[in-house]
C-alpha cells in the first residue's frame, strides 16, 4: 500500500505521468463509478497506519457511530463490518456509490478535526483515502464477509471473532448460526485475502 516511499523519483514520475494521462487523482485511489453492481468493500485507512482512531475506547465507539451513520446517510446497506485501531473495512451494498464517498469524506473531515485538537497536534494528516472494491460474484462477497470478521484475528487483536467488539462478527454469528457460519468459512476460504494490501 505505501510502496510510493520505496520508489525512486522516475517511478514516482512515471506513475503521476500516467496518472494524468487517465485522468485519475495523483496520489490517491480512484472512486470507480457504473461499475455492473451496487456490493463493494471499503476499506479507510489511517495516514502511515498509525493507530488514530484507536487511542480510546471511546473514540472507537464514537467512530464506529459516525461510520454507520454515513452509509445509513447514503442509503447503503452494510453487510459487514470491523474497525481496528488504524483502518476500517465495510461490506455493502450502495446503489449508488459516490454519495458514500461524499458521506464518507465529511466524516473523515470531521474526526481528522476532532481528533487533531483532541490529541494537540493540528495539521497532521489522519487519513488516506477511502478505497472501493466491487464484488466480482457471490463468491467474492462471501470471502469478503469472512475476511472482514476475520480482520482483528488476521491483525492480532484478538483470538476469536467474537472477542473484538467493533465488529458485526456477534451479530452475524448471531444471526446465521455457529454452524452455517462454519460451513461459510469453508467453502469460501479468507486464504490470502489481503495480501499486499493489508498486511
Amino acid at each position: 500500500m505505501y510502496a510510493w516511499r520505496k520508489w525512486t523519483q522516475e517511478m514516482r514520475e512515471k506513475v503521476l505521468e500516467q496518472r494524468r494521462l487517465l485522468n485519475r487523482p495523483w496520489h490517491g485511489p480512484p472512486h470507480f463509478t457504473g461499475q455492473q453492481t451496487s456490493q463493494y468493500l471499503i476499506t479507510g485507512t489511517c495516514y502511515g497506519h498509525a493507530p488514530i482512531i484507536g487511542v480510546s475506547i471511546e473514540r472507537m465507539d464514537d467512530f464506529v457511530r459516525q461510520l454507520q451513520q454515513a452509509f445509513e446517510s447514503a442509503h447503503a446497506i452494510i453487510h459487514a463490518w470491523c474497525v481496528l485501531p488504524n483502518h476500517y473495512h465495510v461490506l455493502a451494498t450502495a446503489p449508488d456509490l459516490a454519495p458514500l464517498v461524499t458521506q464518507l469524506g465529511k466524516v473523515h473531515g470531521r474526526t481528522s478535526f476532532a481528533w487533531n485538537g483532541e490529541d494537540q497536534t493540528r495539521g497532521r494528516t489522519c487519513w488516506h483515502r477511502a478505497v472501493d472494491r466491487a464484488m466480482r460474484n457471490e463468491s467474492h462477497i462471501w470471502a469478503t464477509l469472512n475476511y472482514i470478521h476475520h480482520n482483528a484475528v488476521k491483525h492480532g487483536y484478538s483470538s476469536k471473532w467474537t472477542d473484538w467488539p467493533w465488529s458485526s462478527a456477534q451479530d452475524y454469528l448471531r444471526d446465521k448460526g455457529r454452524e452455517e457460519a462454519a460451513r461459510i468459512w469453508q467453502v469460501y476460504p479468507v486464504l490470502d485475502y489481503g495480501m499486499g494490501w493489508d498486511d
